[in-house]
């Protein structure tokens, strides 16, 4: 999984599984574009993945999350809930406005 903090007034951090970075899906009017500009940063265990979400959390940061692994870490770190989760062609993704 890849990790980019992207640093603002509100961090937004941009979390996305490996197999995902640089793919574009559409599904109607939806589309998830992810770039490796935005999403590809440094790439984490998910030991650490699950700490930095669960402090970024508590800071009030937005997230951007894409993919099965990034979902499940983030499921498992308590960030979200299942009724959170869209997809778009089959690829789970969720946004948490802090």
């Amino acid at each position: 999984m890849f990790i980019k903090i992207h640093r603002s007034y509100r961090d937004v951090i941009a979390i996305c599984d490996a197999d995902l970075i640089g793919k574009k899906f559409e599904e109607g009017k939806f589309q998830l574009d992810l770039k490796e500009s935005f999403y590809k940063g440094e790439e984490i265990p998910e030991k650490e993945i699950l700490e930095t979400m669960r402090n970024f959390a508590k800071e009030d940061s937005t997230f951007n999350i894409v993919g099965e692994k990034s979902i499940s870490s983030a499921l498992k770190a308590g960030i979200i809930s299942e009724e959170g989760i869209k997809r778009i062609q089959g690829i789970p993704y969720t946004l948490i406005l802090g």
